[in-house]
């Protein structure tokens, strides 16, 4: 990748963050710190990897995101509006009576590129396996990425469906772990061990992988690698910063649900790194 391409998918990043900032302070709830968090794998995601057509957002070829993690939807939202599967104006409609930008995903609010109502934890994958199994049942190419927050791995379902599709060979499925180490409750270490997580998605049959998730150039080629694995399964442990590119509340587990008030809206974008 030419610097060029990567100074221009560091940009979208920025802008993505940015209105994240902007919706949730209009909004003045919702969750910010995973969302900021996830922006530069959005990035990847939407304007690099995923095979996709927001001017035809139900294209039967479409690859599918699936956001097991639905609290964090607003930097989904943003990365939908910014790829232009509707109005950017949008994005603040965030939780308003009426909108189709809820809190949580949902596919009936009728919002183009939502593949999944979410919002209870541990779901996701085993949707996404459902996906795996019918595309090759049909002998279709598109691919299923899904993706989950650490403190969700804490959910039983979710190794049952890890189970299942290394049982049933799925490679066309790639899921992502937002590894911050942080949930609503504090460290994961403290409310629920999940370690050694590389060890327990080996051993469940995955291709396991791990990137800086807050590296545009990383999270490409571990994609890229995911994507060249057969027979299997794969699963990329992506580390990250909860709120990354505002160093004064980083890694702060109080800002998991926490909206800048109106003396922090202005700082906040102003502190954006690039």
């Amino acid at each position: 990748m030419s610097n060029a391409d990567s100074g221009k998918l560091k940009e979208i990043a920025f802008n993505i963050r940015k209105e994240v900032l902007k919706s949730l302070h209009q909004a003045q709830s919702g969750h910010l710190g995973g969302s900021l968090g996830l922006a530069d794998i959005f990035t990847v995601l939407y304007f690099h990897f995923l095979n996709h057509k927001p001017k035809n957002p139900s294209w039967p070829e479409r690859d599918r995101l699936i956001l097991s993690i639905g609290h964090v939807v607003p930097v989904q939202y943003a990365s939908l509006a910014l790829a232009g599967y509707f109005p950017k104006e949008e994005l603040y409609t965030l939780r308003k009576l009426g909108s189709r930008l809820q809190g949580h995903p949902g596919k009936s609010h009728g919002l183009p590129g939502i593949e999944l109502s979410s919002g209870s934890l541990g779901q996701g994958l085993s949707i996404a396996v459902g996906m795996a199994i019918a595309a090759k049942a049909d002998k279709k190419a598109h691919r299923i990425v899904s993706i989950h927050g650490d403190g969700e791995l804490q959910e039983g379902s979710i190794w049952e469906a890890a189970m299942s599709a290394s049982h049933y060979k799925l490679d066309n499925i790639i899921a992502i772990v937002d590894r911050n180490h942080k949930q609503i409750d504090g460290d994961t270490k403290s409310v629920m061990q999940i370690e050694p997580l590389t060890d327990k998605w080996k051993a469940f049959g995955w291709n396991v992988l791990m990137c800086d998730g807050n590296s545009i150039e990383d999270i490409i080629i571990t994609l890229q690698n995911a994507d060249k694995c057969k027979d299997k399964p794969s699963v990329v442990i992506a580390e990250t910063k909860m709120s990354k590119g505002i160093k004064e509340i980083e890694d702060n587990h109080q800002w998991h649900g926490k909206v800048p008030g109106d003396d922090e809206i202005e700082k906040f974008i102003h502190a954006l790194t690039k």
